[in-house]
């Protein structure tokens, strides 16, 4: 147990997950400009290199060949991060959706920190794998949310819901997170051991 800052084990769970929805919903407000941008997007891997030489392209980008292949895919695939795109910013607000989760899917505080943990990773990643910006904002957040608590509650949880259930509170059909839990995993190239460092830091 720490002597010296917070011990997220005691701290009461609604007021983390007050934190928590203050910080993701000012990352998501600044961060809404940024896609109607007037500046090009960045270049992806599979944009820049040909499968035929794609192996021997390895320009500032090293992170790449570290990947598994389906993480490569996913992370070269639009498609991939635009799932998580909803057609509109959900009228539900992120402090609401977040207590709506701890409500009818109750779990650890270290499971909701988490998601900050993997939010960064997946940011990181993407940045260096394919040198474009993996940006959180108003039409995704929500749904990362519910896909990175259901990834967390699966790993570090002994007691967690079905996929029905996290969809039911989630407000997305079951067959929709499945995909997007599929996608979180994939952006995260599957690592989502967090050391106690790293639970710190957030």
């Amino acid at each position: 147990e720490r002597k010296n800052g917070l011990d997220i084990h005691r701290y009461p769970s609604a007021s983390l997950v007050k934190l928590l929805a203050t910080l993701l919903q000012t990352m998501a407000t600044s961060n809404d400009g940024l896609r109607s941008a007037s500046a090009p997007p960045a270049r992806t891997i599979s944009q820049t290199c040909s499968d035929k030489d794609a192996a021997q392209c390895s320009t500032h980008l090293p992170a790449w060949h570290s990947l598994t292949t389906a993480s490569r895919d996913a992370l070269g695939t639009p498609s991939s991060s635009l799932a998580f795109h909803a057609r509109h910013v959900p009228t539900i607000s992120l402090e609401n959706y977040l207590q709506r989760i701890l409500k009818y899917c109750p779990t650890t505080n270290e499971v909701f920190l988490s998601i900050l943990v993997y939010f960064e990773r997946m940011s990181v990643l993407s940045r260096n794998t394919t040198g474009k910006e993996f940006i959180i904002d108003s039409y995704n957040v929500h749904r990362l949310v519910i896909a990175g608590i259901t990834v967390a509650s699966k790993f570090f949880s002994d007691i967690f819901y079905t996929n029905s259930r996290y969809a039911k509170v989630g407000g997305l059909p079951q067959a929709e997170l499945n995909q997007l839990e599929l996608q979180f995993l994939l952006l995260n190239d599957f690592d989502l051991a967090i050391t106690d460092e790293e639970m710190e830091t957030y």
